[in-house]
């Protein structure tokens, strides 16, 4: 079984690529930038668009039928490693329970310079 969830993005259909896919008990999201109706959200403050791309991710976890506990892995894509407390603090507050494999990085630059940060999600479901 193989299913995709749509980000509804106008680059899924040239890049090729889903906001998540799940093949069998496995769920996979992409990089998610703070992007909502084709403009940045929260320009300049990292903590504000992490939380917005990890509610993103977790609700494309949903409709591939899987929930957040079923979260095993998450990685932190910054702009400025400096700032990585502030992202830090949303990624706990969403995952203080669950705690996940996580890791930060810094990257060089995203596609859009407002773009503070990227997320991506690994699940792994219990029961198919």
């Amino acid at each position: 079984m193989r299913k995709v969830v749509s980000s509804g993005s106008h680059l899924e259909g040239p890049i090729g690529f889903s906001r998540a896919c799940r093949v069998g008990n496995l769920i996979s999201v992409s990089g998610t930038a703070p992007i909502k109706d084709g403009e940045t959200v929260y320009t300049g403050d990292v903590y504000a668009q992490t939380q917005y791309c990890l509610e993103l991710s977790i609700e494309a976890i949903r409709k591939a039928g899987g929930s957040p506990s079923d979260i095993i892995r998450t990685r932190i894509m910054l702009t400025d490693i400096s700032r990585w407390e502030e992202a830090a603090k949303a990624h706990g507050e969403q995952f203080a329970t669950i705690k996940p494999a996580c890791t930060f990085v810094e990257v060089s630059r995203f596609i859009d310079p407002t773009w503070l940060v990227e997320t991506e999600i690994d699940c792994v479901l219990e029961q198919v």
